[in-house]
């Protein structure tokens, strides 16, 4: 039976041997001659229009991380249940793997469910690993991947994180793809270098990208007050958006929803959202406060201007 079972888990993980392999030299991959920022575009319609360079309608995500109890999910799920939330709005939130079922048989359906990780492959001797099949067998329908936390806590590196992306979305579970830089890679200059290592990894395995959501999240900025101001925010979000239109296509661009994540709170979410590429948030510690979430998810009004 050893033999056996090192035999399946050698097949499993043989297609991530190698993982760190060299990449296109930066010239070719993160020239920032290549980014190129968009100016603000008057409309002659006098109208309330939502000011999003992309065409994606506008998303919110909770991610609870490694918090609550039975208790206090309860008492999250029936606040969330209880606000009044803008209609047009995605709206997703990530319990812990114990508490996903009882979060999904609870929460209203205006709300989706994501897991926090899910595993590379099928299912099988794993031990403490949870695959696509099973999320989706407990009618989650999301996952995030990529998080920081993930990369430089647990130790996942860019391509794993990749191909995790490309098994999930072949099962038909939707990703929540995250990306971000250290504070020393933002002092050396190297956001955009970072952020797009980090975006060619997903590329190199993902073939279709319509049920993703990418989440800029700066790792100096998550859970430690420090948010990214507006003008910092969007710069990023607008390079990433012009990588995508370089390097993929330009209607998976348009379409692709990048959201922002890093101390979001109901406090700095609206000038945070008026951000012409900024198409939502990821929230952390305020999104385990009902009122608050509803108030970051109602930031969307924040988008809607006279034009």
């Amino acid at each position: 039976m050893a033999t056996a079972a090192a035999t399946t888990v050698a097949s499993q993980l043989s297609h991530f041997v190698g993982l760190r392999r060299a990449g296109p030299s930066k010239a070719e991959m993160f020239s920032h001659s290549a980014v190129h920022f968009r100016l603000d575009q008057s409309s002659k319609a006098s109208r309330a229009v939502v000011a999003m360079a992309g065409s994606g309608k506008f998303f919110v995500g909770g991610n609870w991380k490694c918090n609550g109890s039975k208790e206090s999910v309860s008492k999250l799920v029936s606040d969330l249940n209880a606000a009044t939330l803008e209609s047009d709005v995605d709206v997703v939130v990530a319990p812990p793997f114990v508490y996903i079922e009882q979060v999904k048989n609870s929460l209203t359906d205006r709300i989706e469910v994501s897991a926090q990780n899910v595993w590379i492959g099928k299912g099988g001797a794993f031990t403490g690993e949870i695959s696509a099949e099973q999320l989706l067998d407990i009618g989650c329908k999301w996952v995030i991947l990529g998080h920081s936390e993930r990369r430089h806590i647990i130790g996942e590196d860019d391509q794993f994180i990749g191909k995790k992306a490309a098994y999930a979305l072949s099962q038909n579970l939707k990703v929540i793809a995250c990306i971000g830089e250290l504070l020393e890679e933002r002092e050396a200059g190297k956001t955009f270098d970072v952020c797009f290592k980090q975006m060619k990894a997903f590329a190199d395995s993902i073939t279709n990208w319509q049920d993703v959501v990418i989440a800029y999240e700066p790792v100096w900025a998550i859970g430690t007050g420090k948010v990214a101001t507006p003008q910092q925010a969007q710069e990023v979000h607008a390079a990433v958006r012009d990588w995508l239109k370089t390097n993929i296509s330009p209607d998976v661009a348009s379409a692709t929803r990048i959201i922002y994540g890093g101390s979001v709170n109901g406090g700095n979410c609206a000038e945070l959202a008026k951000q012409e590429d900024i198409d939502g948030f990821l929230v952390g510690g305020a999104s385990l406060k009902g009122p608050e979430f509803a108030t970051i998810i109602n930031s969307v009004t924040s988008k809607k201007v006279a034009a």
